[in-house]
């Protein structure tokens, strides 16, 4: 019989997996055969190494397409192999490692525009991937902004949602995510990295700086929200599954979540933990929000009571709230009702 962790990881879980790229049979077959937590990873990476050598087998070939699919597929089964797994950070670090080379795999083979980029910052380095749509000169750009455990690989779909409507994305590891997390650790002014990207980024001439729009994602809509009241060049903003306070938060997070915090903030005990998440809040922050902006959330979401979303979309001057009354956190499981829609509406805004 499956341990607490795996019960419930298979019970909350699918719809985000699904969502960011993982097959629902694979999700099926890789969780249905796992009974304790400590297998996760690994399980996961089996996943993942079986897509790894089908996309080689694809790419000697000469099947470009089919192999750099399994690439992507590969990427984000080791993501969340490794994304709140926590016990054993060597084995953490290679699943992340495999995982970003998988993905620049996989962008190499179907999106001739994409690049790295690296942004030194605060005296580490910030990495990001970078988009654009083919055919349009100086596109917008739409920041994408990843929250407490998701990366820049796990959003190769909402990529492409914006990118089929004519504008650019910009996918970030900020600090406390991802790659950029070895060497910055989570910081509550989101606002400080955001404006180092848009320093580097507007400045370029194959994108339009005057229209920058963000989506952020669960801790990520926090980030989102915060660096929109901060940083006049973004025009509009969705968030969504984010919170008002992370401090009330905190202390009621699963050991996992917890775990993930501690070390995303470079925490060594859980007062440290308390202390920095005691200054993740948009009190005094919200209503300095001018742009427009969405407020996405669910009314299901486990994580985060869904009145903290009614408090950003009451006190941000120009938000509106897209409030769903079976939605999950970040509304994964109704992704049709929000993501191409809210992608259309941040064209509109970014004309």
């Amino acid at each position: 019989m499956p341990d607490a962790s795996v019960t419930s990881a298979i019970a909350n879980w699918a719809p985000r997996f699904t969502a960011q790229g993982v097959d629902p049979n694979d999700f099926a077959r890789v969780t249905g055969g796992l009974e304790r937590w400590e297998d996760w990873l690994d399980a996961w990476c089996a996943n993942g190494d079986e897509h790894a050598r089908l996309a080689r087998e694809a790419e000697q070939l000469g099947r470009n397409r089919t192999a750099g699919e399994a690439w992507i597929s590969a990427a984000v089964s080791y993501h969340f192999g490794k994304f709140v797994w926590m016990l054993d950070m060597d084995r953490h670090y290679a699943a992340a490692d495999a995982s970003v080379a998988a993905m620049n795999n996989g962008l190499r083979l179907l999106d001739e525009t994409a690049e790295r980029i690296e942004i030194g910052f605060a005296g580490g380095t910030m990495v990001g991937n970078l988009r654009r749509p083919p055919g349009v000169l100086r596109p917008p750009l739409v920041l994408l902004i990843a929250g407490l455990d998701s990366t820049k690989e796990e959003f190769f779909n909402v990529e492409n949602t914006f990118l089929a409507r004519g504008m650019a994305t910009f996918s970030l590891d900020g600090p406390g995510q991802g790659e950029t997390g070895r060497t910055l650790k989570i910081r509550p002014d989101f606002e400080a990295p955001v404006a180092a990207v848009l320093d580097l980024l507007c400045a370029r001439p194959d994108l339009d700086g005057d229209r920058v729009g963000l989506l952020g994602v669960s801790l990520g809509g926090y980030y989102g929200a915060r660096a929109a009241a901060f940083e006049p060049r973004i025009r509009a903003a969705v968030v969504s599954g984010g919170c008002y306070d992370y401090g009330a938060l905190i202390r009621d997070r699963a050991p996992h979540s917890f775990a993930t915090f501690m070390h995303g903030c470079g925490a060594s005990t859980q007062e440290e933990a308390y202390e920095v998440a005691g200054r993740m809040s948009l009190e005094g922050v919200a209503s300095q929000i001018a742009q427009p902006m969405i407020v996405v959330f669910g009314k299901r979401d486990r994580l985060v009571p869904w009145q903290h979303a009614a408090r950003v979309a009451e006190e941000a001057p120009n938000a509106q709230l897209w409030m769903f009354d079976e939605g999950n956190h970040v509304c994964m499981n109704l992704t049709y009702r929000w993501r191409p829609q809210a992608a259309d509406w941040l064209a509109e805004q970014l004309r």
